[in-house]
């Protein structure tokens, strides 16, 4: 049995909400998103434009244990290529290795 995760800090309607984000969900180009916080439980579903997806897993990772395997499930081809997006978004934001995130990863609901 897995350890117990703490209360979410956000809902899941949060969790991928950039356009082209979305767009790649769709395809299936992006499997699991990071965020600061806990927003969905595993076995919670998410909507997107009609499409629904079952997150079936959620764990904090550190940044400096990310891989580029690891950000193709975000749907980028390189750690450079997620890091230069994500700080694109969060100016000012410092990249620590030690930063930890939560990974949700999700699948389609068939």
């Amino acid at each position: 049995m897995s350890e117990a995760l703490p209360p979410k800090t956000c809902t899941i309607e949060r969790l991928v909400t950039v356009a082209a984000d979305v767009e790649k969900v769709i395809k299936g180009e992006k499997t699991a998103t990071r965020r600061n916080g806990r927003y969905a439980d595993p076995g919670e579903i998410m909507e997107l434009n009609g499409h629904k997806f079952e997150v079936h897993k959620v764990y904090q990772q550190s940044l400096g244990e990310l891989t580029d395997e690891a950000v193709q499930m975000e749907g980028y081809s390189s750690v450079e290529e997620y890091k230069n997006y994500i700080l694109s978004m969060h100016a000012g934001m410092p990249w620590l290795p030690h930063m930890k995130v939560w990974v949700h990863e999700f699948r389609p609901v068939q």
